[in-house]
């Protein structure tokens, strides 16, 4: 099981959900993982709900900003890189080609953070711990294990991102189609492959789970839909998954890291 207290620089540390109904988003993950809400007030009647798992925080759920609800768009899984310093990482992804879609700011005594969409088109977050150490549980059922992005031009994305983090990317041993694995500070740290369309560029979370037909007959029960799988990979059998607002997300049943 693999607890956490802090992440190495460059590693993917937090998942946060952008939706529309903070409510019925806390019962669908409650009965698919088991998480606890931990609601954590904020202005006015606003709250930033933490979920627990075994005792730990794994992942968050938020109320999506209004002018993305205006806009259309659809509730989503957010993803956090880990940094030292949120400001200057965020300017030299700005000279590798990248845009800001939000400034480094404050989030209170949580951390610092900034928003960032990649030249491919995926957006991301900086997450500059203060309070807030990341995902206390990850690779283990109900806590994030894998995060994955789907680009139109996988080899400038591997390039974007190891010049950035340093990560280290190259083809994964044994898939014939097109997969890159990410390596970070000697671990995993995620995946890059072709984009499916209309799927646009984007981070899809993983979440772990013991057996894959039950949770995705629980996803079904609750209101949810497959929208692929299962496929077996061999180490593990994955599904693809939309909660009942429409976030997508994946489910992976079978080895994982410590």
């Amino acid at each position: 099981m693999g607890e956490r207290s802090g992440f190495a620089p460059g590693t993917f540390c937090w998942s946060e959900l952008a939706t529309g109904d903070q409510g019925a988003a806390k019962e669908f993950y409650a009965g698919l993982f088991g998480w606890v809400a931990d609601d954590r007030p904020l202005e006015g009647d606003m709250y930033y709900s933490m979920q627990v798992h075994r005792g730990k925080p794994v992942a968050a759920i938020a109320m999506q900003p209004q002018q993305q609800r205006d806009a259309g768009v659809p509730p989503l899984w957010n993803s956090y890189v880990w940094v030292d310093d949120a400001d200057a990482v965020l300017e030299r992804a700005k000279g590798f080609g990248a845009a800001v879609h939000a400034p480094a700011f404050d989030v209170l005594t949580a951390g610092r953070m900034a928003v960032i969409q990649d030249p491919q088109g995926a957006y991301f977050m900086l997450w500059q711990p203060r309070d807030h150490r990341g995902a206390g549980l990850v690779n283990a059922p109900g806590a994030l294990v894998w995060n994955e992005l789907q680009s139109p031009d996988p080899d400038a994305s591997a390039s974007f991102y190891g010049d950035l983090f340093g990560w280290e990317i190259e083809q994964f041993p044994g898939m014939q189609e097109r997969y890159l694995a990410i390596r970070n500070a000697g671990a995993n740290n995620g995946g890059i492959r072709d984009l499916t369309p209309p799927t646009p560029p984007s981070w899809l979370v993983y979440f772990g789970v013991e057996d894959i037909d039950l949770a995705l007959a629980t996803v079904d029960q609750l209101g949810g839909s497959t929208l692929a799988g299962p496929i077996d990979i061999e180490r593990a059998k994955i599904a693809v998954v939309a909660d009942p607002q429409g976030a997508v997300f994946a489910l992976y049943a079978g080895l994982l890291d410590d």
